[in-house]
């Protein structure tokens, strides 16, 4: 009975899960024949339609999130939460999958983009359990898949930290962040937040832009007003004002915007400290594009897992020879 090395795959909907575990199968493929290694991928969305990996078993041959929205009149989500509950409650299919690996191997599990499975409803929580009771307890680490242009954009930056810090603390596994995309973001830019920048300086420089779009959009509303005023025969040139009602709207507008942009910036800038005081958050970035990239979150990963520390070291009896002979 296998008890290999496992990484759950997991994301949002959209985020690179499958193009991350095609990457990582091929790169170990292709490597030269030292460090060469076979990955398995197997996957476990009922949702899923196309793979660009090989596939070593698939959840779709127990139920597929197509038969159960048609037999049951589901929708979508509905039948998704119904498939994985219907994985749980057949938990031997499973295990019979993995046991059919050996214990040097290592597999990765290519889960649902839907949040809530992670977060809201303890699934996937379950199904992790099941696994370490099986043994893989110390061989298992969650991968949690962030697109890159949350990276430069500071509420969805705040957004997916938020995500994977709530599916670290759900499922209890050694957990790393991977940014994929980096292949179509600037990635000085990339590098520039994750070195230099934490999620408050992120936060003030958005605020600071929503600020100088607000008011350039209050100037073009007054040029509008004013050239509507010339239009209407006031004379070109002449500057119109504001009575004293109207300027009592501005003013209370104003007011009441920044009361409510205060009240939600401090609750904002508190979460960001959090991030920031406590590190609790960090990302790698990975460009399919480049092998380092590559090789750099593989051996995060494999650090993570231990990955072949129990593995003999190649040439190690040659080394050895060479110094009985000296």
């Amino acid at each position: 009975m296998g008890r290999c090395f496992i990484q759950i795959i997991m994301g949002p909907a959209g985020s690179g899960k499958s193009t991350f575990c095609t990457t990582l199968q091929q790169h170990c493929a292709n490597l030269d024949h030292i460090r060469r290694r076979r990955i398995h991928v197997a996957n476990l969305d009922p949702a899923a339609e196309t793979f660009g990996y090989d596939m070593a078993f698939d959840i779709r041959d127990l139920i597929t999130v197509e038969d159960v929205m048609e037999e049951l009149g589901l929708g979508p989500n509905g039948a998704l939460i119904y498939c994985m509950e219907f994985l749980l409650e057949n938990m031997d299919w499973l295990e019979d999958e993995l046991n059919s690996f050996d214990d040097d191997e290592l597999l990765l599990l290519d889960c649902p983009g839907q949040i809530e499975l992670y977060t809201h409803i303890p699934v996937m929580k379950r199904i992790i359990e099941q696994m370490s009771m099986w043994g893989h307890n110390s061989r298992m680490a969650s991968v949690f898949i962030v697109d890159a242009t949350f990276v430069c954009d500071a509420p969805k930056f705040i957004s997916g930290s938020l995500l994977s810090l709530s599916a670290m603390i759900a499922l209890e596994l050694p957990h790393i962040n991977v940014l994929s995309k980096c292949d179509l973001v600037d990635v000085e830019k990339v590098e520039s937040v994750l070195e230099e920048e934490t999620s408050t300086s992120l936060w003030h420089r958005e605020e600071y832009a929503v600020r100088r779009r607000e008011e350039e959009q209050e100037q073009h509303e007054e040029e509008e007003r004013q050239s509507a005023a010339v239009g209407e025969g006031e004379g070109e040139g002449t500057v119109v004002e504001l009575d004293e009602g109207q300027k009592r709207m501005v003013v209370e507008r104003r007011q009441k915007v920044e009361a409510r942009r205060t009240k939600y910036n401090r609750l904002t800038e508190a979460i960001c400290g959090l991030l920031d005081d406590y590190s609790m958050v960090s990302f790698i970035p990975m460009n399919v594009k480049d092998e380092e990239s590559i090789d750099l979150v593989l051996m995060h990963v494999d650090n993570t897992i231990q990955y072949g520390e129990d593995q003999e070291v190649r040439g190690a009896d040659q080394d050895d020879n060479v110094g009985e002979e000296e």
